[in-house]
């Protein structure tokens, strides 16, 4: 299973076209703190049909899109 699939997953089953998670929220999803591995693996998360379109380390959340 991929590092964060797990996370990927969660936010494929949300019924919404935006989603706003804290760093915490991620890391009570996946089971581990999110790492500077998240840039890359961020581009698995199209396949899933989303995106992320912000990340703010001053709020420490994570902005994500569902693609058209």
């Amino acid at each position: 299973m991929p590092k964060y699939a797990a996370l990927w997953e969660h936010i494929s089953r949300q019924n919404t076209a935006h989603l706003q998670l804290h760093f915490a929220e991620i890391e009570q999803i996946l089971g581990f703190p999110i790492d500077h591995s998240f840039l890359t693996y961020k581009k698995e998360l199209t396949a899933y049909g989303w995106q992320v379109s912000k990340i703010s380390m001053k709020n420490q959340t994570v902005d994500f899109e569902r693609l058209p």
